[in-house]
C-alpha cells in the first residue's frame, strides 16, 4: 500500500500546549508515572466543578435535547448571549448576530476559515494562544505577530502593531484578559488599539474567554463597546469561568456595522451549517450560567481558592534567583522568565522536556506561544497551594543544573 502523508495545510501549523512533551508525559503515564500536568487550563482536573444548577440545568434537559438544533444555536441560549452582551456593552447585536460551537477553539477556526484567502495577514499577539496562529496557517494567511510589553505589564505595544501593517492585513487579534501573561488590558490601551484598526480598516478579532476571572478589582472592558464604528467578532464561553471544559460551550458574536462584510457572513453561515450545530445538550445550560450569581467569584476574592493561588506562584517564581514574572491580573496562568544571564537555556522545549523527566511536571515552553526568545514558561496555577509549593521547590532544584 502507498504511503499516506499529513496534508501540505499543516506544514505551518503548530499547537504546542499538545505538542512533543505531552506526548512524552502521556508514555510516562502509560509507564505508571505520576505526573502534575500543568499544561492547559482544565479547571474540574484540580477539584474546581461545575456549580450545581448547570448540572442539573442539563440532567433536566437531556429528552430535549437529542436532535439537532439550529445551525447557530438555540434560540433562548443565544437571547441570553444576547442580554450578556447588552451588560458589556457590545452595540448592535441581535440573535442572529450569535453562533454557538463547540468550545471558542472551533469558533476561532471557523471565523479564520471564513475569512482568509491565501497571503492574508492576521495580526496576532505575542505571545498568544497559539490556536490563533495555528488557525490562521490552516486557512492560507500568515499570523504577523505584534510584541506585548513585558516591562508595561505585558500590554500591547501599539507602535509595534502599526509597523507591522501591511496592504495584505485584514484583522487583528487582541486577547483580553491574555492567556497566557494574566494581563488585563486598561480601557486606554484598548481605545489606542481600536484606533489602529479604525485608520487601517481592520476587522477586530477579540478572544474573551476569561472575562470573568479577573482579580483586584479590575474591570474588564469588551474592546467591542469601544468600537461601535467597526467590525468586530468577539469570543467567549463557559470553559473557565463555570470549569466545563469538557462540554466545549463557546460562542462568537458579530457586532458593529455588517454592510461591508455580507459576503464573509454569508460563509460563517456556510461553516455553521456544513457542521449542522454544537452540542445541544450543552447550549441548554448557557442561560442559567450567565444569569444570577456568578459562582466564579468567590473564587477571585481575597481568601478565595484562584485568588490565593495566584498570589502564591507570583510570590515564588519571584523569590527564585533569576526567575521574574509579572502579577497576573486575571485568568488562570502566570509567564515566568528565565534570565539566560544567570542560566545556560537555549531550548525552552528541551528545558520544560527534561523538567517533565526529572521532577514529573507539565508545563508549557513560551515558544509554544509564539514567544520570540527561549526564556519562558507558562504555569496554570490551578491546583492547591500545597501542589504549586512543589513547583517552587522543584524548579529551583532543577535550574541549579543550568547555573553558568
Amino acid at each position: 500500500m502507498k504511503e499516506f502523508n499529513k496534508s501540505a495545510k499543516l506544514e505551518h501549523v503548530a499547537y504546542d500546549i499538545r505538542g512533543p512533551v505531552l506526548e512524552e508525559a502521556d508514555r510516562m503515564i502509560a509507564n505508571g508515572e505520576k505526573i502534575l500536568r500543568l499544561n492547559t487550563g482544565n479547571p474540574a482536573a484540580f477539584g474546581l466543578t461545575a456549580p450545581d444548577e448547570v448540572i442539573r440545568d442539563l440532567i433536566m434537559n437531556a429528552r430535549e435535547s437529542e436532535g439537532y438544533s439550529d445551525s447557530k444555536g438555540i434560540f433562548s441560549a443565544r437571547k441570553a448571549i444576547m442580554q450578556y452582551c447588552q451588560l458589556k456593552n457590545i452595540p448592535d447585536v441581535d440573535v442572529d448576530d450569535i453562533y454557538i460551537g463547540n468550545g471558542v477553539s472551533e469558533m476561532i477556526t471557523m471565523s479564520m476559515q471564513g475569512l482568509l484567502d491565501d497571503g492574508d495577514e492576521v495580526l496576532v499577539p505575542m505571545p498568544d494562544y497559539p490556536l490563533w496562529t495555528a488557525a490562521v496557517s490552516l486557512a492560507g494567511g500568515q499570523a504577523v505577530h505584534y510584541v506585548c510589553d513585558e516591562n508595561s505589564n505585558w500590554y500591547p505595544d501599539i507602535d509595534n502593531i502599526k509597523s507591522k501593517i501591511t496592504s495584505n492585513t485584514k484583522a487583528l487579534v487582541v486577547i483580553n484578559p491574555n492567556n497566557p501573561t494574566g494581563a488585563l488590558y486598561p480601557k486606554d490601551v484598548l481605545e489606542d488599539i481600536v484606533e489602529v484598526a479604525r485608520q487601517n480598516d481592520l476587522i477586530i478579532f477579540a478572544d474573551e474567554i476569561y472575562d470573568r476571572l479577573v482579580m483586584d478589582g479590575g474591570e474588564h472592558v469588551a474592546i467591542a463597546s469601544l468600537a461601535p464604528d467597526l467590525f468586530c467578532v468577539s469570543m467567549n464561553g463557559l470553559s473557565k469561568s463555570h470549569r466545563i471544559a469538557g462540554f466545549r460551550v463557546g460562542w462568537m458574536v458579530l457586532s458593529g456595522p455588517k454592510k461591508h462584510v455580507k459576503d464573509y457572513i454569508e460563509g460563517l453561515n456556510m461553516l455553521s451549517n456544513m457542521r449542522l450545530c454544537s452540542n445541544v445538550l450543552a447550549q441548554q445550560v448557557i442561560q442559567t450560567s450567565l444569569g444570577g450569581v456568578q459562582s466564579i467569584d468567590e473564587l477571585l476574592l481575597p481568601g478565595g481558592r484562584i485568588y490565593e493561588q495566584r498570589n502564591f506562584i507570583y510570590k515564588a517564581m519571584n523569590e527564585i534567583p533569576g526567575i521574574t514574572a509579572v502579577k497576573p491580573q486575571a485568568g488562570l496562568y502566570i509567564f515566568p522568565k528565565i534570565d539566560r544571564n544567570m542560566y545556560r537555556i537555549d531550548d525552552d522545549e528541551q528545558f520544560v522536556l527534561n523538567f517533565l523527566k526529572q521532577e514529573k511536571i507539565l508545563l508549557v515552553h513560551g515558544r509554544g506561544f509564539n514567544w520570540m526568545e527561549p526564556d519562558h514558561f507558562r504555569i496554570v496555577y490551578l491546583p492547591r497551594v500545597e501542589e504549586l509549593s512543589k513547583i517552587q521547590e522543584k524548579m529551583t532544584r532543577f535550574l541549579g543544573q543550568y547555573r553558568k
